[in-house]
């Protein structure tokens, strides 16, 4: 019997009720309506309680708001902001009861895991997370675990893991780690570790016992130091000459580093050697007996023989200094190994710390990087630092820039106007553009913030007014203020010396002598633990270099951004 008929059934007293009632329930609804959207606003503003409390009983199903389950998500989200984790998982756990077909039941599950992690409930946020589809969630299911079992210190609780999840690489991996850095190994230890590394195919060479802290050396007046580098001095013609002018340019300015040096009364020798461009003349250039006898050895430029070097200068005890990279895989578990510039991995939790703090954590993110070892490194470190500091990727997606279907890909379906800021782990020349043109689709009012690397502030494709965006910013390692004296006073050196204006490898081929040989003077060829105690120091060119505790790439990462055609340092 349909409802009509129903009604018409019904005595007449409570026939003309029924209007009356359909428009309570109406007006009842439009209530709940203009409350969920109120404490929307409140969540966005940060006023988590307020929120929580108009959330709470919309999610109820006793009171049929069309949108309980959302309302439920948002107040789990907002209990999470203040760190009240039983709250978060009580609605979480409703939703899951109450609202099983939710649309966005994966996002629950997601939260949830997170939530049982920071209740150290490690069992059930690895079970729950284990049930997201592995297609959309592989790595941020895998970045959030990583997290959180990276801080687990309890050897009981890695012992009752890895008995229940086996065949977990990540889980292997990462009790791996744990039994490396919990000193020296037991016996049982040491046949557990043997059996990860086997199991899971793990790089036995970075699970080694950890060399001991370096030994002090006397100082001496005057110190010698090998310079490396791939001067491929037996091919003269134009084109290597050419490619190889970056190197010419870092020795120049290691050259004129030395002269001041010798100015101040901190006198260092350099003695150059040409590595070549293959790891076969590297190899013969360890073998001279000479090199043995270096108190510090800088170089080379190329990965292959940076990790030669890198075995070198740890079987003989002598600090080595990368001019170039930017890989911090090979500065691990290594105390005479530094790179001179920001780890890429340092530039991301450096820039997802800057946005937590610049932009906010109340509106998600999307994060693109370019699928290169750098980028990746960089994005798995900005996502990790960026969800520790409250805030949520709401994509992450690689590009390749070379192809423009991927590039439309990347950007193919992003809701930017419901996030805070786009940030782009790439510097290929064609990254740029497409970032822009996909930024301008979205209105002015409601367009996010960009973060991307400095080298766009010289790709040739980008005009100022893009550069120059009121929300536009740069993480820029190689960043200076070519105002300041010290750099003034360093062009004109150069320029006296080269008759050429300094390049950026000039300058870094500069500053980094001039830091590391003050080192030496300091505190001797072992320069190791003084240099943890010191704080950032500005540079004589760049913004500052410091290496504290057990870092061992550079923890100065500039953030800027263009304003009037002139780079602005905000961070």
């Amino acid at each position: 019997m349909t409802l009509f008929y129903r009604a018409l059934l019904l005595p007449k007293r409570l026939l003309l009720l029924l209007p009356l009632t359909l428009l309570s329930l109406a007006a009842a609804a439009q209530g709940q309506l203009v409350q969920y959207r109120t404490a929307k606003n409140q969540l966005d503003q940060g006023h988590y309680d307020v929120a929580m409390k108009q959330l709470q009983p919309l999610a109820q199903p006793v009171n049929h708001f069309a949108q309980a389950a959302d309302a439920g998500y948002l107040y789990a989200v907002a209990a999470t902001r203040q760190g009240q984790w039983a709250e978060a998982e009580q609605m979480l756990n409703l939703i899951r009861h109450e609202y099983p077909t939710y649309a966005a039941l994966n996002e629950v599950l997601y939260l949830q895991g997170q939530v049982s992690f920071e209740q150290g409930d490690y069992d059930n946020a690895l079970r729950t997370l284990g049930q997201l589809p592995a297609e959309q969630y592989a790595a941020l299911r895998e970045s959030l675990q990583a997290n959180y079992l990276g801080k687990l210190k309890d050897r009981a609780t890695w012992q009752r893991l890895r008995q229940r999840y086996p065949n977990s690489k990540l889980v292997g991996r990462l009790y791996a780690d744990f039994l490396r850095g919990s000193g020296p190994l037991a016996d049982a230890d040491r046949q557990q570790l043997d059996a990860l590394i086997t199991q899971f195919k793990l790089d036995r060479s970075q699970y080694a016992p950890a060399p001991a802290a370096p030994k002090a050396l006397p100082r001496k007046s005057t110190y010698n130091i090998g310079v490396l580098l791939p001067f491929e001095l037996q091919d003269n013609t134009w084109q290597t000459q050419r490619k190889n002018q970056f190197v010419t340019d870092l020795y120049a300015g290691l050259r004129l580093a030395q002269d001041s040096l010798q100015r101040a009364g901190h006198p260092v020798q350099l003695f150059a050697y040409d590595t070549g461009a293959d790891t076969l003349t590297l190899k013969s250039v360890l073998a001279l007996p000479e090199l043995a006898g270096m108190d510090m050895l800088i170089g080379p430029v190329y990965k292959s023989g940076a990790r030669l070097l890198a075995r070198y200068a740890q079987e003989h005890q002598i600090a080595c200094i990368n001019p170039l990279s930017q890989d911090g895989d090979l500065v691990l578990d290594n105390v005479y190994h530094y790179l001179y510039m920001p780890s890429a991995a340092t530039q991301g939790r450096l820039a997802a710390q800057f946005a937590a703090s610049a932009f906010g954590t109340g509106r998600p993110a999307v994060l693109l990087r370019e699928d290169a070892k750098d980028d990746n490194d960089f994005a798995q470190a900005y996502q990790v630092a960026y969800q520790e500091a409250g805030g949520k990727i709401l994509e992450s997606r690689t590009l390749r820039p070379d192809d423009a279907a991927s590039l439309a890909a990347a950007f193919a379906g992003l809701d930017l106007a419901s996030v805070s800021h786009v940030v782009v782990a790439s510097d290929h020349r064609k990254a740029g553009p497409a970032t822009f043109a996909a930024l301008q689709a979205v209105p002015a009012a409601t367009r996010p913030a960009l973060l991307a690397p400095g080298a766009w502030l010289d790709n040739p494709s980008l005009d100022p007014g893009q550069l120059g965006g009121p929300t536009v910013y740069y993480y820029h390692p190689k960043y200076f203020d070519n105002q300041r004296p010290g750099y003034r006073r360093f062009r004109q050196l150069y320029l006296a010396k080269q008759n050429l204006p300094p390049s950026v490898f000039a300058s870094q081929g500069f500053e980094l002598l001039l830091f590391f040989g003050n080192a030496l003077q300091q505190f001797g060829p072992a320069f190791q633990s003084g240099l943890a105690t010191l704080p950032p120091l500005p540079g004589a060119v760049f913004e500052g270099l410091a290496y504290p505790g057990t870092a061992h790439d550079n923890q100065v990462v500039p953030m800027v951004k263009l304003s009037n055609l002139e780079l602005q340092l905000v961070r």
